[in-house]
């Protein structure tokens, strides 16, 4: 049975990911959060067969180093960090500190029996577009936010740890995912609760910036196949959809796909961190998954059918301290 560790895992993609890898019961999983930004209710409503939720802070030491010595796992998932735009701009210096976890759990992976090394990154590395799509080979880096530098030090600590230790690792620079649990301050969770109460949807700027969106399952399934079949070892993919829509045209879907009598009022632009465009080359995230991504606008029915918003603390798991 193979041990595996997911890091964030009571976050949106990381639970999500997290009951997916449950629902094999060939696995055993534990889920490290320190519910700063995940959440309880987003923990899986699954049997606690084969997994156990631990209340841990990744960037402390102290806390991680007894999960991992005593659990020797086979795989992690590293997929905690301070997330959103707006919170990574007030937080600059928190930000930073998720620089110790890549390494506390890098360090802590090549100690134990840790096999390999799955690594959350961010489109956000790419900063302005120099070329679109964006290439994960030929693309630059050129993103001086505190966020994309951390990921791109994490890229470069996995790279390292690889040439000298030999562990072995995947990069997934994941473009906007969205989706049923996601938090209420990223873009479609934001603009859907505004629609379905009929509230004013707020854009900054014109609206004429760009994003693709990906739906959660499209992500977290390029993921387990990457893993399940030992796809881009020791290698980088992008994980998002392809479809370049203005933040404009999205919340114009959003209104229509819902029915709604809200209006589109425009604020001034964000200070930073909000790139005029953003669309990945996901060629090679198609032919892992073998089919097409679902469309937003299917994505977005998908989310009202299972019930967004009202999360509820979850019951069924003891909460557990490192």
């Amino acid at each position: 049975m193979p041990k595996i560790l997911v890091t964030g895992g009571a976050g949106f993609v990381g639970s999500r990911l997290a009951e997916k890898l449950i629902a094999d019961t060939k696995n055993y999983v534990v889920i490290v959060d320190d519910l700063s930004t995940g959440d309880l209710g987003k923990l899986p409503k699954l049997p606690i067969t084969n997994w156990r939720f631990i209340k841990a802070d990744v960037n402390d030491y102290k806390e991680m180093a007894p999960i991992m010595t005593s659990n020797q796992f086979d795989y992690v998932f590293h997929f905690a960090a301070l997330v959103g735009v707006i919170r990574t701009q007030e937080n600059p210096v928190k930000v930073l500190k998720d620089i110790d976890g890549i390494k506390h759990v890098l360090s802590l992976s090549k100690n134990t029996s840790v096999k390999r090394i799955f690594f959350s990154s961010s489109s956000e590395i790419y900063g302005d577009p120099v070329e679109i799509p964006q290439n994960v080979y030929t693309t630059p880096l050129n993103s001086r936010l505190p966020y994309a530098i951390v990921k791109n030090v994490g890229e470069a600590f996995m790279r390292s740890y690889k040439q000298e230790f030999d562990l072995d690792f995947t990069i997934f620079r994941f473009f906007n995912t969205y989706g049923p649990k996601q938090s209420k301050d990223f873009v479609i969770s934001k603009f859907l609760l505004a629609a379905l109460n009929n509230q004013d949807i707020t854009i900054y700027g014109d609206g004429a910036q760009t994003r693709t969106f990906c739906y959660v399952d499209d992500n977290v399934d390029a993921c387990l196949k990457a893993f399940y079949e030992n796809q881009f070892l020791n290698d980088v993919i992008n994980i998002g959809g392809n479809r370049e829509i203005t933040i404009l045209e999205l919340a114009e879907i959003i209104i229509r796909v819902t029915g709604s009598k809200s209006k589109i009022v425009h604020v001034d632009p964000l200070k930073d961190g909000d790139m005029k465009r953003r669309q990945p080359d996901n060629s090679d995230m198609k032919i892992l998954l073998g089919r097409e991504l679902i469309v937003v606008e299917e994505g977005i029915k998908k989310i009202l059918e299972e019930g967004l918003f009202e999360l509820k603390d979850f019951k069924g798991c003891k909460e557990e301290k490192s």
